[in-house]
């Protein structure tokens, strides 16, 4: 089965070069070489939640989030990833190398049979300028640097992971973002990254500062975020580091804080075995994205191990957890998810997934909400 990474090339472009598809179709026209490709994917999920429901906050497993306030959905909708349009372009002019990339989005499910005519996902539109002693330079919205190794290794991409209802209609499932990780998001931002130095890439990013996900009570300052990841590649695998930080005003009675975190991973490959653990930890990173537990301590970490079983089946079992601090009562204190997943290559495009999980979601207080998911369907990247 073809990489996550190599088969989502254009949706990440980290490194600022303007990129290819994989499976994209080319053209020619002057200066430039225009890719044109894309994803379309669609699962069928069904959820079933048990257990306390005496949890508050961002409460995976919950009824609320999980099954749609019932005790149970089904969806047929997207997993992790959109259905996605991907146009780029790359060329060279005066010795510069120049890239572009704009990625349009939209989503398969909804609650109703009108919403998603109109429900647009832009999540890329930025261009590139660079030569390989200068480094390149990325102007434009784009993913961050914070998180994308755990989620573009996160063998869920190709599938749903966590299909909690609440965020699948409309949008997509959740993979390991809030148990696991957070959500890496995106941004309008200005980011450099330094020339080759062997095997070890760096790149550092200013981003335009963006409000506390889902808590009204933390707003945008004026500093911008800062972001900046190291990798290191070396036989067999690769590791990384990343840290992130963005001051966020209070409106009374909360009280400014500053979001900062540290995430540290690496994954290994071996005689058709792939290992994976990331890990995260700092204030207010946020359960699914940037301060929405407020100025809470928090710590994630995703462990993940895959094997080929034949040419074309791979295997996988991931297990992941993101923990709260300073709870109390019915505040939400962790959620954590294990998936066992099977992921077929019909095609060299086109992959078949069956996936079973369990999630649950834990309150400072003990009461846990329990969540138990399927999912079965297919992703074509083009």
């Amino acid at each position: 089965m073809t990489s996550s990474r190599a088969l989502l090339a254009p949706l990440t472009c980290a490194a600022a070069l303007a990129c290819g598809h994989a499976t994209a179709a080319d053209f020619k026209a002057g200066d430039w070489t225009l890719s044109v490709g894309g994803i379309v994917n669609a699962y069928y999920t069904a959820t079933s939640c048990t257990g306390d429901q005496a949890v508050t906050g961002l409460a995976l497993a919950g009824k609320a989030l999980g099954c749609g306030g019932a005790d149970g959905r089904t969806v047929i909708g997207n997993g992790l990833l959109p259905n996605a349009l991907i146009t780029s372009v790359k060329g060279q002019q005066d010795g510069v190398e120049i890239g572009a990339t704009l990625m349009i989005g939209a989503a398969v499910s909804s609650s109703d049979a009108i919403s998603n005519n109109n429900n647009v996902d832009v999540r890329q539109g930025f261009f590139t300028v660079g030569t390989p002693a200068a480094g390149t330079v990325k102007i434009g919205r784009d993913y961050g640097l914070f998180g994308a190794s755990a989620i573009l290794s996160d063998m869920t991409l190709l599938g749903a992971g966590a299909p909690v209802n609440g965020t699948q209609q409309n949008r997509v499932t959740l993979g390991h973002i809030g148990a696991g990780y957070s959500y890496l998001g995106t941004y309008g931002q200005l980011a450099y990254t330094a020339p080759a130095m062997g095997a070890f890439e760096f790149t550092a990013a200013v981003m335009s500062p963006v409000n506390a996900f889902a808590n009204a009570a933390y707003t945008a300052g004026r500093q911008p975020q800062i972001q900046l990841k190291g990798t290191l590649s070396f036989a067999g695998g690769k590791a990384w580091a990343a840290v992130k930080h963005q001051p966020f005003k209070g409106t009374a009675p909360a009280a400014d804080f500053t979001m900062q975190g540290v995430e540290v991973g690496g994954s290994f490959s071996v005689a058709g075995f792939n290992l994976l653990a990331n890990f995260q930890s700092g204030t207010g990173l946020g359960v699914l994205a940037d301060g929405d537990t407020g100025d809470r301590k928090q710590t994630a970490y995703l462990l993940q191990g895959t094997y080929q079983l034949l040419p074309k089946l791979k295997a996988g079992l991931s297990h992941g957890s993101t923990e709260v601090k300073d709870g109390v009562g019915s505040d939400l204190r962790d959620n954590v998810n294990t998936t066992l997943g099977a992921y077929y290559s019909l095609t060299k495009s086109v992959t078949l997934v069956a996936e079973l999980s369990r999630t649950t979601s834990t309150s400072a207080a003990g009461a846990q909400a329990r969540m138990n998911g399927v999912a079965l369907g297919g992703i074509l990247f083009f």
